[in-house]
């Protein structure tokens, strides 16, 4: 409030009580790999006069894209006599000022336009010129009204080591495979995330290498490469993907290695192929692991290929973001994946035995050693709760992903909290608004309960002082039903109602 003076009446907002905090996106999933055949850029042109005359000039903007469109070029009419052909460029407008002879009428040639456009090198940085089709250059050109510009310049739709958002369109995701042979791992991948749920998918490419290796280099990258550009999308696209995957590529654990440390920092989790060979494989290398984000899945699946008209074998992660996104969607991000059904898919890559309550089943032991499976139930299904997480509080990924987003949500929903001043009503307002949100978690059921307060044994002078204020919270999430256990008691105690 301020202490000036005032002789009359003002009105002050006072800008302080509980803000409302609303839960990230949980379902936006991550995929890089790549795409040889992905839509390449289009480059603008442009076409001026008649291949029939001998004085059509076609303009190609140099860089290839949509800022090709932005080029404009003007043939003037001087409007004077014996004028000399220039060129000139301001920004993205090229003038060609046609020459004229001494009775005012326009001389210049097709071929002497496209001479004098090539000679200026302000033009050439902008467009190339060329006649067009058959046409010699030989006749005069005719004068624009105006400048006219170049059209058909369409962006590459994936470019390499950017992220590009697919919201759920299966016409979107056309664009990774214009030839229609499914080169690359991003064409199937988003096939098998779509055959779940349309969901939100952003999508990194990289460059095929010039074997395996030089291609799992590109899959793990460096600086503004790789993975690691998962790290720029949501400043880019403006989402943050929580589910990373590279199908094809993570089986190998160097790529999931390096996928950690990008899932630790974006609280996201990492759905994990396994070898495919047998179940000593597969528990051997979830040993690689002791990580609360990575989810190991294996066999992978058997689907039916439109190409080869065969049936193949295909990396199941895409299926199982998939999965999880139509989890999130349809229940909520705090119920596990395990128990739905995988759609899309004829077999598994080898045969996963499941007897409900069997406890040596292979099903059973893949789980128990903390791998995921499909079984065969009504379908096929995802079969498995556990993480790799080497801390058993973090063993079931529904609550490792329960305690992402209540964490991220807090934390986003905050900005406006930083820089205010630390008083009591700014404590109260701030733990107020948490457990107004953790109340709203508890009556759609993601948590049962939770609680926010600031402790004054951590809020001390010294602290406060500092420009450091504290809030604890804690929640209970819902854990999933893993082992139902229905225990038979065998009596006589029914027998009188005989008689």
């Amino acid at each position: 409030m301020s202490e000036q003076f005032l002789h009359g009446v003002e009105i002050v907002e006072v800008d302080d009580g509980q803000r409302p905090i609303s839960t990230v996106k949980a379902s936006v999933i991550g995929l890089i790999g790549t795409a040889p055949n992905s839509a390449p850029a289009a480059t603008a042109s442009l076409l001026t006069g008649v291949v029939a005359s001998n004085n059509a000039i076609t303009y190609t903007a140099v860089t290839p894209g949509k800022a090709g469109n932005d080029i404009t070029v003007h043939h003037k009419d001087p409007k004077g006599n014996s004028q000399a052909l220039s060129v000139s460029v301001s920004g993205t407008v090229i003038t060609v000022n046609l020459a004229t002879g001494v009775t005012g009428a326009i001389t210049s040639t097709a071929a002497q336009v496209i001479a004098a456009v090539t000679a200026s090198a302000a033009a050439a940085l902008l467009v190339t010129s060329a006649n067009t089709g058959a046409s010699t250059g030989a006749s005069a050109v005719g004068a624009s009204v105006k400048a006219q510009p170049l059209s058909g310049g369409v962006n590459e739709a994936f470019p390499l080591n950017t992220p590009v958002l697919v919201t759920g369109s299966r016409n979107e995701a056309a664009g990774l495979d214009t030839v229609g042979d499914k080169q690359g791992t991003l064409p199937d991948a988003m096939d098998d995330i779509f055959d779940q749920v349309g969901a939100m998918v952003v999508v990194v490419r990289v460059a095929e290498g010039i074997d395996a290796a030089a291609t799992k280099s590109n899959i793990i990258g460096g600086i503004n490469a790789g993975v690691q550009v998962f790290l720029n999308a949501e400043s880019v696209v403006k989402v943050r993907p929580r589910i990373l995957i590279a199908p094809g590529f993570t089986n190998d654990v160097a790529v999931v290695s390096e996928l950690l440390g990008i899932a630790d920092r974006m609280k996201a989790v990492v759905p994990t192929e396994g070898p495919g060979t047998d179940d000593a494989a597969a528990i051997s290398f979830r040993e690689n692991f002791g990580s609360k984000r990575v989810y190991v899945v294996d066999p992978p699946v058997k689907v039916w290929d439109t190409i080869s008209n065969s049936e193949v074998s295909r990396p199941n992660s895409g299926r199982v973001a998939g999965i999880i996104a139509k989890s999130d969607n349809e229940r909520g991000f705090w119920w596990s994946p395990s128990n739905r059904e995988v759609y899309g898919i004829i077999g598994t890559g080898r045969a996963i035995d499941f007897t409900l309550g069997d406890v040596n089943s292979r099903a059973n032991y893949l789980n128990e050693n903390e791998v995921a499976t499909i079984i065969q139930k009504d379908g096929y299904r995802l079969w498995g709760n556990r993480t790799c997480s080497a801390d058993p509080k973090w063993a079931f990924l529904s609550v490792v992903r329960t305690a992402d987003m209540i964490e991220e949500s807090l934390l986003v929903a905050h900005m406006w909290a930083v820089d205010r001043n630390i008083t009591k009503t700014y404590i109260e307002d701030v733990v107020e608004g948490v457990n107004a949100y953790l109340r709203h978690l508890v009556t759609v059921g993601a948590i049962l309960g939770g609680s926010c307060w600031a402790d004054e044994a951590l809020n001390t002078p010294d602290q406060i002082s500092q420009g450091k204020v504290y809030f604890d919270f804690d929640f209970t999430p819902p854990y999933p039903a893993e082992h139902v256990t229905f225990r038979s008691h065998l009596v006589n105690d029914y027998i009188k109602e005989l008689f």
